[in-house]
């Protein structure tokens, strides 16, 4: 499908962004940055789930409660996602299972206010309790948002609200600028995972 030039410089960033997280989720390897390929293995549900520092928020039991400084479990079924009516300042230390969850949990809900039923709620999702399960429910949420992303009509690219998404600021924002705050959403938590695994590999020796 052809995109238009205003699209496509924006969709160039999404693909490289998503393409480069999933390589340092799942491997098999990974551009170290100077043009040769490192080794990546496939993230395990001990690293998923590493706190590097105490208090940190986390995808927990539902039946276990919220971590420290949580107020709730974000979503439905067995297990949720530490979250609060507020952000709280300092932001808390999250680990992988939580940012790679958030990250796919806007993609879905985005996805669906923007070019779907927009029936999407977060009282009703349900987060992954393993690692080969939500780096699959990444691919999929990734996917989804490139599909909707290609569908909408060029005419509509500066209207504000084109998305109902009702939690983030889509009410009041642009397409445009609704593409590049999910885009900057990937590439900043894919790279804070890149670093959490990289501890994770010191930590364990």
């Amino acid at each position: 499908m052809m995109t238009n030039q205003r699209l496509e410089p924006l969709l160039e960033q999404y693909d490289w962004a998503t393409e480069r997280l999933l390589t340092r989720l799942a491997g098999p390897t990974s551009n170290s940055g100077d043009g040769s390929d490192v080794d990546v293995p496939v993230l395990t549900d001990a690293e998923y789930f590493w706190e590097p520092v105490d208090a940190c928020w986390s995808v927990r039991r539902r039946a276990d409660g919220p971590g420290p400084g949580a107020i709730k479990l974000i979503g439905a079924g067995e297990w949720g996602r530490d979250g609060a009516p507020e952000s709280p300042w300092p932001p808390p230390v999250t680990t992988i299972a939580w940012r790679l969850d958030h990250i796919s949990e806007t993609l879905l809900g985005r996805a669906n206010h923007l070019g779907g039923d927009r029936t999407f709620d977060r009282a009703t999702y349900e987060s992954r309790p393993d690692a080969a399960g939500a780096i699959e429910r990444f691919r999929h949420a990734a996917a989804g948002w490139r599909q909707v992303l290609l569908s909408v009509d060029e005419a509509d690219y500066d209207r504000t609200g084109l998305s109902s998404y009702p939690y983030g600021s889509d009410a009041e924002e642009t397409f445009s600028t609704i593409v590049w705050w999910e885009n900057q959403e990937i590439l900043h938590h894919g790279a804070e995972i890149a670093l959490l695994r990289d501890l994770y590999v010191h930590h364990a020796q």
